[in-house]
C-alpha cells in the first residue's frame, strides 16, 4: 500500500485549489516545529526538560521548562519562513513581530505551544494547537487587532498530541485528517482520512471537581447522564477526563463524545477557562469539519467576535446531538 506523506496530502490540496502555496508552506513549518517538539517531549527527564521553568506565562500560571521550550521551537521556526505577517501565542502577552531582516508573507498562526503542560511530569499525553488567520490588507506591522477576527475566518487549524505516538490532525476547511509520525522516515504519514464524529455518543468529558460551581443546565445535563438508562438520556454514559484539551479532544475526534469546560462561578470573572483564539476557535473548526457542534452553551464559537488576543471563553463541543442538547438546556434557561 503506497504511503501518503503530509507533503503529498498538501500538494494533493493545492493542486485541487484548496489551499495556497505560501499555506502549504506555513503547515510543513509548523509540522517541523511539531517534530523537534516531540523529540523534547520524548526524552523527557533524560534531557533534564521536567519541572517548572521559575516563571509565569501572561495568564499567570506557573511556565513549565517545556512550555518554553515549546514556544521557542515554533517561534524560531516560523520566524523566517517568509510566510507570515506576524504570530500570537498564549505563553506571550503582546503580537510577536516577524524580524526586519525577514521577508513577510499574508497569514498570521497563533498557537498553544503545550496544552496540558501541568500533565508533562507524570507522563501524560500532551499537545500542541494552532490556527492561521488571514493578515487583514494593509503593509504596516501587524497591532493586536489584526487577530481579532472570529473563528468563522480560519484558513487552517490543528493540533499535535504527543503521546504513545506523535500525531498531527488538521483541517484546511475540507474535513478532518490525521497524519502519525514515523520516526524513522522522519516524516507525517496520512493515516486516518476524513475523521468523524458520531452525532450520538456515551462519554463525556468534564472537570467534576468543579461540580459545585456549575450553572444549572450542565448540572441538570450532568444529572441526567450520570442518571443512566433509567433516566431521562435512557443510556449509561462514561466519565473520561484527561485534563489535556488535546488529548480529551482527539479521543472524541476518534470515537466520539462530548467535551465540556462551561461557564461556572469560579471563574465567571475571566469569561471562562480556554482561550478563545488559541484553544477554542481552532478546536471548533476541527469539530465542525469532522461533523460535530462547539459553543459557549449559548452561541456558536465561531460566530464569537474577539475583543482580546488572550480572551477566555466557556467551551463545549463535540458529538452534535448531545452538544445541542446542552445549548437547549442553556437557552430553556
Amino acid at each position: 500500500m503506497r504511503r501518503v506523506t503530509l507533503t503529498q496530502f498538501l500538494i494533493e490540496q493545492q493542486r485541487a485549489g484548496r489551499i495556497s502555496p505560501d499555506l502549504r508552506l506555513l503547515i510543513e513549518v509548523v509540522a517541523r516545529a511539531v517534530k523537534a517538539i516531540s523529540v523534547n517531549v520524548s526524552k523527557g527527564a533524560l534531557a533534564g526538560v521536567l519541572g517548572e521553568a521559575g516563571t509565569d506565562n501572561v495568564q499567570g500560571e506557573a511556565q513549565k521548562k517545556l512550555d518554553v521550550i515549546a514556544n521557542e521551537i515554533l517561534l524560531q521556526a516560523n520566524e523566517w519562513g517568509g510566510h507570515l505577517a506576524a504570530m500570537a501565542s498564549e505563553e506571550v502577552e503582546t503580537v510577536h513581530q516577524i524580524p526586519f531582516d525577514y521577508p513577510k508573507g499574508g497569514f498570521l498562526l497563533l498557537f498553544d505551544p503545550l496544552d496540558g503542560s501541568s500533565n508533562i511530569d507524570v507522563n501524560i499525553s500532551v499537545g500542541t494547537i494552532f490556527s492561521v488567520l488571514r493578515n487583514p490588507a494593509g503593509g504596516s506591522e501587524p497591532t493586536e487587532a489584526n487577530f481579532l477576527q472570529p473563528g468563522s475566518e480560519q484558513v487552517a487549524a490543528g493540533y499535535a498530541v504527543y503521546g504513545p505516538f506523535t500525531q498531527l490532525v488538521l483541517t484546511v476547511g475540507n474535513g478532518v485528517h490525521g497524519f502519525t509520525l514515523d520516526r524513522e522516515m522522519g516524516s507525517f504519514v496520512y493515516t486516518q482520512p476524513f475523521m468523524t464524529i458520531p452525532v450520538d455518543t456515551q462519554e463525556f468529558a468534564i472537570n467534576a471537581s468543579n461540580a459545585r460551581f456549575w450553572e444549572q443546565p450542565v448540572k441538570r445535563y450532568v444529572d441526567e447522564m450520570q442518571a443512566g438508562k433509567g433516566g431521562p438520556l435512557g443510556k449509561d454514559y462514561n466519565m473520561r477526563w484527561v485534563a489535556s484539551m488535546v488529548a480529551d479532544v482527539h479521543r472524541i475526534l476518534t470515537r466520539g463524545g462530548i467535551f465540556m469546560y462551561p461557564m461556572d462561578e469560579k471563574c465567571r470573572a475571566k469569561g471562562g477557562k480556554l482561550r478563545l483564539m488559541y484553544e477554542a476557535n481552532p478546536m471548533a473548526m476541527l469539530v465542525e469539519q469532522a461533523g460535530g457542534a462547539a459553543s459557549t452553551g449559548r452561541e456558536r464559537i465561531m460566530d464569537l467576535k474577539p475583543t482580546e488576543l488572550h480572551q477566555r471563553v466557556p467551551v463545549i463541543l463535540g458529538s452534535k446531538n448531545e452538544v445541542e442538547r446542552v445549548v437547549s438546556y442553556h437557552l430553556e434557561g
